[in-house]
């Protein structure tokens, strides 16, 4: 997507954030040698700029996310984490500036719009699925690959996709672990729109400018009630909370983890252990 002159480098340029409409910010997400894998740095500037864009000065009215060359996010930097090192790094890039990233998001007050220009993919898709609305280009796959990597992802993320898709299509979506294309997405409500790779920033900036003008006190006050009500429910008993917790360290520990890890890299079917 084009950018405007006063484009601001975050991240070691790996984060860039622009206005290309009046009251409308857009992050673009910019790792090209990692197919715009979301690190610490990325997390970390994006949490820092919604704080910024949250705050009573600001104007923002509408956040646009969005990802270049030709790509939205391959997820979480976690292919280059040493093996000996997996458990404690990947953990704390899951659990901490991904998990602030994303709750920074979905608690901006106005609304925000994911823009997906390429392909989508594990937390990439948590990311803007965080976002109130998504336009994809139609060529795209999206896709969630624990289920490939030996990964129990967490409650709080599986609970996006159960209050997007339904419990049907976010079993499908996990526990396949295939990637669906832009169509498909659009049907099961993944996303809301699809276009062409030449009219995916039209209709971008046509939609972002309309959010952005809209009656902002509704805007905000909408928004939250509907927050509001998907959080009531829900709600999790503590020790379950707790339960469903430990299964997912215990996942970053397991050898099947490990294991998927190595095939992904090496592109060769995995040999699981079930441990």
């Amino acid at each position: 997507m084009s950018s405007s002159a006063a484009t601001r480098e975050l991240a070691d340029g790996k984060l860039l954030v622009d206005e290309p409409a009046p009251s409308v910010v857009r992050l673009t997400i910019s790792n090209p040698a990692k197919r715009n894998a979301l690190d610490h740095p990325i997390l970390d500037a994006i949490t820092a700029t919604l704080d910024e864009l949250s705050s009573a000065q600001s104007k923002t009215r509408c956040l646009v996310v969005t990802g270049a060359h030709g790509m939205f996010s391959a997820g979480y930097d976690i292919g280059e984490i040493p093996e000996a090192e997996f458990e404690e790094r990947a953990e704390q890039l899951v659990a901490h500036p991904f998990t602030e990233a994303i709750d920074a998001l979905e608690a901006f007050p106005y609304p925000t719009l994911a823009t997906l220009p390429g392909h989508t993919i594990g937390g990439g898709l948590e990311l803007a699925l965080a976002c109130d609305l998504r336009i994809a280009q139609d060529q795209i796959k999206l896709g969630m690959p624990p289920a490939k990597l030996g990964l129990v992802y967490s409650h709080t993320g599986l609970r996006r996709f159960l209050d997007a898709i339904g419990a049907s299509r976010t079993r499908e979506l996990f526990l396949l672990g295939r990637y669906v294309d832009a169509q498909t997405a659009l049907s099961w409500g993944l996303v809301n729109r699809v276009a062409s790779a030449t009219e995916l920033e039209g209709l971008t900036l046509e939609l972002a400018a309309e959010l952005a003008g809209n009656a902002p006190l509704s805007q905000a006050g909408n928004k939250r009630v509907i927050a509001e009500l998907l959080r009531a429910e829900g709600t999790l008993r503590e020790k379950v909370e707790e339960e469903l917790i430990k299964l997912r360290r215990d996942s970053f520990a397991s050898e099947d983890m490990r294991e998927g890890m190595r095939a992904f890299a090496e592109k060769r079917p995995p040999r699981w252990r079930g441990r």
